[in-house]
C-alpha cells in the first residue's frame, strides 16, 4: 500500500500501481467524471499513470488552470492530426497550450492554407475527437526518435530531439497519430466536445527571424458547446471594449509611425485623464508621507551596471548613447530605482530620519520587438508611478502593510474589486537568475508572506516569478470580462542597498544597511489606463471622466442660458462642455452617448423660464427637472460613493 496525500491534508491508502483516476473514483464517481489531469509530487502526470510511492496528489478539472492546460495541449495534438490528414507531408514543430487555447507551428511546404480551410479543419478535429482515442505516453530512445522523424523529413523535430538527453524522450500516441511530447494529457479525445480554429498567422521557427517562417494555427476547445458559445460572445464584447478602439473614439491617445512604434502620444483628453490619475495618487501619497522627486530620462551606463539591470537586460534594450567624450556612454532609463538609490545616497541619514519615501512619475524606456507591441499594454516608453521606501529592517513589516493599504485604496476607487494576491518568490532550482544573499532572500520572502497573511489577503505563492533582485507581492485583478491582469506590485529588496552601499547611522552610532521597498500601485500609467478602459468600457468613474456633462440647447435662443448653466457648474468644479452646434437634438444625444459622457443637460424655454435644467443620464435614464445646486449635490454624492478618502 502507498499513502497518497490530497490537497486538504487527508491521506488515502491505495494499492501500489493505483492511478490518479482510481483515487478520483474512490472519492466519488462525480469527481471521476470531471477529472482530466493530475500532478503527483509536483510533476504533471496522466490520469492513468501508475503511482508506486508515497506522495502528494492534486486532481484537476477543466475549471483549474492546470486542467485547461492539459485539455488545450491535448487538443493541439488533435488539431495537428487533422492538419496532417488534410495536408499530407506537412512538418509539425511545436504545439503548446497558451493562456486561452493553444497553437501549433507548422511548415506547410508546398501546401497553402487560408481562412477558408478553417471549417474543414474543425470538422476533422471533431471527427477524431468522437473516436474517444486514449492518449498513450511511451519512452523512446534518442536513436529511434531521430530515426522516426528523419523518415518523415521533419528537420524541426530532429533539431529538438538532438538537444534532448537519451532516456528523457517520450512520444504520445492517440489513434493513428504520434507526436514528440513531454506529457500532460486528458484521458481521451472524447472529452473534447467543441473546437474553434481562431486564426492563422506567421511565426519564425524558434522566434528567430533568420529561420524559416512557419504557419501558426491558433485554436481553442471546450468540454461543452455552450462553453465555446459563451467564450465567443465574450470575445465579441472584448472587441467592443478594446482600448485601442475606445482610445481613438474617445480621443485619448494616438500613435505615429514618424514618432516611432510603441511611443504613445497623449491627446488633450487623455493627458487630462492621466493628470487626474496622477493627482489622485499624489494626494494619497502626500498623506502617507511620500516626498516627490524627479530623475532624468537617461543615466550613465555605469549606474545600471552597478544596479545589475545592464547585465540582465542590457543586450535586449535600447543601445547605449555615446557622447563626444571618449569612453562616455549613457542609456535611456529602463528603471527609476537606481536613480532613487543615488538620491538617497546624496545625504547621510540617521535612524531618526527613516523611513524615507521617494515617489516619482518617471518615464522609462525598454526596447520591445515590434511584433510584441500592443496598444498601450506593451510599449517602448511608459511612465511608472514609482516609489522607493528606504527603511530600517524593523520597520519593514509596518511599511509593507501601509503600501498594501495604498494599493487597495487605488483599486477600490477605480472599481477593481475582484482580485487575488500573488507572492512571487525565487526558483531555488535556478539560483543563477537572481542576485544577492540567500539568507536575505528568505527574510524578504517571509516578510511578504507574513504581511499578506496579516492583511487577510487571498494569496498564492508562485515560485520563479520574483524579480532578479527580490521577491514581490503582485495583485492579480479580474476585469469586467473575467480576464486576469497583473496590476500593482510591491517588492522587498536587500540587494540594491548593498550594491549601492547605502547606509544610515543607527541608535548605536554605527552604520547600518537599509531595506528597500519598490512599489507601483498603477504599474505603468499606459498599461493601467488600457486595462481601466477595457474594464469600464470607457465609462470611467465619474470623478475621472474627461467630461462629466454636456449641455444641449434646444435652439440658438437658449445658448446664453446654456453658457450661464455651464459657468454655474464650473463653480462646483464640474467638468462641462456646451454643444451649441446647429444639429438636431437626437444627433447631439446619440453623439454624447457614443462619447460616454455621463450626464446630458437639456435647456430650452421651460428651463430658462424656471431657472432649472433637465437631466438625462448616460444610458437613457431621464432624471427630470432640477436646479443646478441639486444636480451639483447629486454629482458630488456619486463621486464620494466611488472615491473614498484615504486614511493613514
Amino acid at each position: 500500500m502507498i499513502n497518497i496525500t490530497l490537497p486538504d491534508g487527508s491521506i488515502k491508502q491505495m494499492e501500489s500501481g493505483s492511478t490518479p483516476m482510481d483515487v478520483a473514483m474512490s472519492i466519488s464517481q462525480g469527481l471521476a467524471r470531471n477529472v482530466i489531469s493530475a500532478s503527483y509530487n509536483g510533476k504533471k502526470v496522466e490520469t492513468k499513470t501508475q503511482l508506486t510511492e508515497d506522495g502528494n496528489l492534486i486532481l484537476y478539472t477543466f475549471k483549474d488552470k492546470e486542467g485547461k492546460e492539459a485539455f488545450w495541449h491535448s487538443t493541439s495534438h488533435v488539431m495537428a492530426q487533422a492538419i496532417e490528414e488534410l495536408f499530407p507531408g506537412v512538418s509539425l514543430t511545436i504545439g503548446p497550450a497558451i493562456d486561452n487555447g493553444f497553437y501549433y507551428d507548422i511548415d506547410f511546404k508546398e501546401h497553402s492554407i487560408s481562412e477558408s480551410d478553417i471549417p474543414k479543419i474543425e470538422a476533422k478535429m471533431l471527427e477524431i475527437a468522437r473516436g474517444k482515442h486514449e492518449f498513450e505516453m511511451r519512452s523512446v530512445s534518442k536513436e529511434d526518435a531521430l530515426d522516426f522523424y528523419k523518415k518523415q523529413n521533419n528537420e524541426y523535430k530532429v533539431e529538438l530531439i538532438e538537444n534532448l538527453e537519451d532516456g528523457t524522450i517520450t512520444f504520445c500516441d492517440h489513434d493513428s497519430f504520434t507526436d514528440l511530447c513531454r506529457g500532460g494529457h486528458i484521458p481521451n479525445t472524447g472529452i473534447i466536445k467543441a473546437v474553434k480554429v481562431m486564426s492563422i498567422a506567421g511565426a519564425y521557427w524558434r522566434g528567430d527571424e533568420n529561420n524559416t517562417q512557419l504557419t501558426r494555427v491558433y485554436g481553442i476547445s471546450f468540454p461543452k458547446q455552450k462553453d465555446l458559445k459563451e467564450y465567443l460572445e465574450l470575445l465579441e464584447e472584448a472587441k467592443k471594449r478594446d482600448h485601442r478602439k475606445l482610445g481613438k473614439e474617445l480621443q485619448l491617445f494616438t500613435f505615429s509611425q514618424r514618432v516611432g512604434q510603441g511611443l504613445p502620444l497623449w491627446l488633450p483628453k487623455g493627458a487630462a485623464l492621466r493628470e487626474r490619475l496622477e493627482n489622485f495618487l499624489k494626494a494619497a501619497q502626500k498623506k502617507a508621507g511620500y516626498e516627490m522627486v524627479v530623475s532624468p530620462h537617461i543615466g550613465s551606463k555605469e549606474l545600471y551596471v552597478t544596479s545589475g539591470h545592464y547585465a540582465k537586460y542590457g543586450e535586449d534594450s535600447f543601445q547605449p548613447i555615446t557622447t563626444p567624450a571618449d569612453d562616455e556612454e549613457f542609456l535611456l532609463k529602463p528603471m527609476n530605482c537606481p536613480h532613487h538609490c543615488e538620491i538617497y545616497k546624496s545625504t547621510q541619514w540617521s535612524y531618526r530620519d527613516l523611513p524615507k519615501r521617494f515617489a516619482e512619475f518617471g518615464t522609462v524606456y525598454r526596447y520591445e520587438q515590434s511584433g510584441e507591441l500592443h496598444g498601450l499594454t506593451r510599449v517602448r516608453g511608459f511612465t511608472q508611478d514609482d516609489a522607493h521606501i528606504f527603511c530600517m529592517p524593523e520597520q519593514l513589516d509596518e511599511e509593507f502593510k501601509a503600501v498594501i493599504d495604498l494599493v487597495l485604496y487605488v483599486f477600490g476607487s477605480l472599481g477593481f474589486e475582484n482580485f487575488t494576491a500573488q507572492v512571487s518568490v525565487r526558483d531555488p532550482q535556478k539560483p543563477e537568475k537572481y542576485i544577492g544573499d540567500v539568507n536575505n532572500w528568505e527574510i524578504a520572502e517571509n516578510a511578504i508572506i507574513s504581511a499578506a497573511r496579516d492583511k487577510g489577503l487571498d494569496y498564492v505563492i508562485e515560485e520563479g516569478e520574483a524579480a532578479f533582485y527580490g521577491p514581490k507581492l503582485d495583485f492579480m485583478v479580474k476585469d469586467a470580462l473575467g480576464r486576469s491582469w497583473q496590476l500593482g506590485t510591491i517588492q522587498v529588496d536587500y540587494n540594491l542597498p548593498e550594491r549601492f552601499d547605502l547606509s544610515y547611522k543607527g541608535a548605536d552610532n554605527e552604520s547600518h544597511r537599509p531595506v528597500m521597498i519598490h512599489r507601483a500601485p498603477f504599474g505603468s500609467m499606459e498599461r493601467f489606463i488600457a486595462i481601466l478602459l477595457e474594464h469600464t468600457g470607457g465609462n470611467f468613474p465619474l470623478w475621472l471622466m474627461p467630461e462629466q456633462c454636456t449641455i444641449l440647447s434646444l435652439s440658438e435662443k437658449y445658448e446664453n442660458y446654456a453658457k450661464k448653466v455651464a459657468d454655474s457648474l464650473g463653480n462646483y468644479e464640474i467638468r462641462t462642455i456646451v454643444d451649441n452646434r446647429a444639429e438636431t437634438m437626437g444627433k447631439k444625444i446619440r453623439e454624447a452617448e457614443m462619447n460616454k459622457i455621463p450626464y446630458m443637460i437639456i435647456v430650452g424655454e421651460q428651463e430658462e423660464k424656471n431657472g432649472t435644467i433637465s437631466v438625462r443620464k448616460h444610458g437613457g435614464d431621464d432624471l427630470g427637472s432640477m436646479d443646478v445646486s441639486a444636480f451639483a449635490k447629486a454629482i458630488q454624492e456619486e463621486i464620494d460613493a466611488t472615491m473614498k478618502k484615504f486614511e493613514v
